[in-house]
């Protein structure tokens, strides 16, 4: 049982879009990721999906509205719905999901990384 540091975490990788293991909680990862740009609509079939902002802010885009998040806020996105992170400037975000989720969901594209890195 050690600490973890959010802020070392974060300092410890530079590529965007690609999620990294921090921890573990039951059956779910504690993952890191920084964000910008539009990433890809897609939903996840058998999983909810937590965003809490560390650093920074974005917009979960859904297809009937936007959610705007910034530091310290969390939206969780229930299971089947579609949706679509964007951040202008870079953002890091702490996600909460179980370890059988794929990151681009029910779409299969260059930014699905199906191995994630443990920091």
């Amino acid at each position: 049982m050690d600490k973890v540091n959010l802020a070392s975490k974060f300092a410890g990788f530079a590529e965007r879009w690609s999620p990294k293991i921090a921890g573990e909680v039951n059956d779910a990862y504690v993952k890191l990721v920084k964000i910008q740009g539009e990433f890809v609509w897609h939903a996840h079939e058998a999983e909810d999906e937590l965003f809490l902002v560390i650093k920074g802010h974005m917009t979960i885009r859904f297809r009937d509205r936007d959610v705007h998040l910034t530091e310290g806020e969390f939206l969780v996105v229930p299971k089947g719905v579609e949706h679509c992170p964007v951040a202008e400037e870079e953002c890091h975000v702490l996600l909460l999901e179980p370890k059988t989720t794929l990151n681009t969901g029910n779409v299969k594209s260059e930014r699905t990384v199906a191995d994630l890195d443990r920091i």
